[in-house]
């Protein structure tokens, strides 16, 4: 083992765990923890587990065959199957990147004060996703060291609210350890299919596969071959676990300072924190409902502005960081699937309107605190896509035509 290999090898796989850090996993994160308090830890866990297990089957795919999951699909399925499956990853890239964009202009909104409108984010989200795309001009390590720096704001900021809402840590580790939910209902299993499709997220297995191109293997030597897996392996599991400990600080926030509190609790608290958002929590005893927007708002009211701000930094980070990753995920697509040799402006132009038209629609039309339908929604939307990227990547890992002797057992 050497500490010098793995960080020649590191970058990659915290690229691919952005999409585990997205506003759609925030938002689905903090209404598990407000719907079902610490009860769906466990689910988090087994979904972030599964999801290493078929992270590293896209980068040993990568990396033994030099393709990436879309030009193998491509070279192996007939025409109509190959059409389905890029019809259903591209829908699937479309949902989360409304998610992702849509949680960008959220936090321009709270920074902002309200000055800047939804639909105001989106455009701004827009223009500096490309912008950001051309930083890898000044070299792949820039990028990846951009994006690290992202993922350190998010660890800071909701690690921040964390401490400051001080998670009962017993409740924490019964969550994680006991797979339970007692006197759980429709919601909260809306909330658990939700969080594997926010967790899992379909698009990510062909980016991961085509990231670790990036990285020269002699594939004519076994042995290389063998080192990269398992370096990727090493960085991979170092990325997620990152990862999930940022996703344990939201879903503990939201499950011990707002699980069972209803709309007059937080209305009452917010009336005397003078906040102007008071409005949007009626003073009635129905079970407060939380999204990304009211989740900054409610803690702004219960533990002060400065929690606010913070909350909207790190869904900013967030949003910013995984708009790249999904446009690189639409370009890698695209030119798998339809071998489409674009240039590197066109592809981008093209992969950014199709996620974005319907985005825009969405934030003209709808206003900033009434929003949480469509990312649950969303989220559901994600595990019903789940099966076409299972199923080729599983497929092709275990077939010894294509993976050689690095081929799956099972």
């Amino acid at each position: 083992f050497s500490f010098r290999k793995l960080w020649a090898f590191t970058g990659p796989g915290f690229l691919m765990s952005i999409a585990y850090l997205d506003p759609g996993n925030i938002e689905s994160d903090l209404q598990s923890g407000a719907v079902a308090g610490f009860k769906l830890l466990w689910v988090l866990m087994l979904a972030t587990i599964i999801g290493l297990l078929l992270q590293r089957l896209a980068a040993r795919l990568g990396v033994v065959t030099g393709l990436h999951l879309a030009e193998v699909c491509n070279r192996q399925y007939q025409k109509v199957p190959r059409i389905i499956l890029w019809l259903m990853v591209e829908l699937a890239i479309i949902g989360s990147d409304m998610q992702e964009v849509i949680g960008s202009a959220i936090a321009i909104n709270l920074l902002s004060v309200g000055k800047i409108p939804l639909w105001g984010g989106v455009l701004i989200t827009i223009a500096d996703t490309f912008v950001f795309l051309f930083l890898d001009k000044y070299g792949l390590r820039k990028l990846e060291a951009f994006f690290g720096f992202l993922i350190t704001i998010m660890a800071l900021t909701f690690g921040y609210e964390y401490i400051t809402v001080k998670p009962s840590q017993e409740k924490l580790l019964k969550g994680l350890f006991i797979p339970y939910c007692q006197n759980c209902g429709t919601t909260q299993l809306e909330q658990a299919v939700g969080i594997v499709g926010a967790v899992i997220m379909p698009h990510n297995m062909y980016l991961h596969s085509a990231l670790v191109k990036s990285r020269q293997v002699n594939r004519a030597n076994k042995r290389e071959v063998r080192e990269a897996n398992k370096y990727f392996f090493i960085e991979s599991c170092i990325a997620l676990f990152v990862s999930f400990i940022i996703n344990i600080f939201v879903v503990t926030v939201f499950a011990e300072a707002f699980f069972e509190k209803t709309n007059a609790d937080v209305n009452g608290v917010c009336m005397n924190a003078s906040s102007p958002h008071s409005s949007l929590f009626p003073n009635n005893n129905e079970t407060l409902e939380v999204d990304i927007y009211k989740g900054g708002v409610v803690l702004g009211c219960y533990f002060g502005p400065a929690a606010l701000y913070i909350w909207a930094i790190g869904i900013l980070a967030a949003g910013q960081s995984s708009t790249m990753t999904g446009t690189y995920s639409g370009q890698f697509v695209m030119e798998g699937f339809l071998n489409l040799r674009w240039s590197r402006f066109a592809r981008v132009l093209l992969t950014r309107s199709i996620a974005i038209t319907p985005t825009l629609f969405v934030a003209i039309f709808q206003d900033v605190e009434h929003l949480t339908g469509m990312n649950d929604f969303l989220n559901v939307l994600m595990s019903l896509q789940l099966p076409f990227a299972l199923i080729p990547i599983l497929t092709f890992t275990s077939l010894p035509s294509v993976m050689n002797d690095f081929a799956n057992g099972l």
